[in-house]
């Protein structure tokens, strides 16, 4: 991984932690249903900004040499992009 990628995904990894005790302790503490919805979203946010950062780091190391070497390479390259693109648009309990 690029290095300053790393440092800021794992940052957010540290965030989504705690995120996601505080969401449990809400659960566990029966909290008002629309404060957990919210915190429900701040971590689905925090998510993407995690996953945002991954994919450039993929982007700029793996996508980048497997188009530089062409052929079969490039083929898969663009297969994970698309699947990493379908993904990303089933969220949402679509299947």
């Amino acid at each position: 991984m690029i290095e300053d990628l790393k440092k800021r995904a794992m940052h957010r990894s540290r965030i989504l932690e705690g995120q996601m005790r505080g969401l449990q302790k809400m659960i566990d503490n029966e909290d008002y249903c629309m404060d957990i919805i919210t915190q429900s979203l701040a971590i689905q946010k925090s998510l993407g900004s995690l996953n945002k950062l991954l994919v450039e780091n993929h982007l700029r190391t793996h996508v980048t040499d497997m188009f530089a070497a062409g052929g079969d390479q490039k083929d898969l390259a663009v297969a994970e992009l698309l699947k990493v693109f379908e993904l990303s648009n089933n969220r949402g309990g679509k299947s």
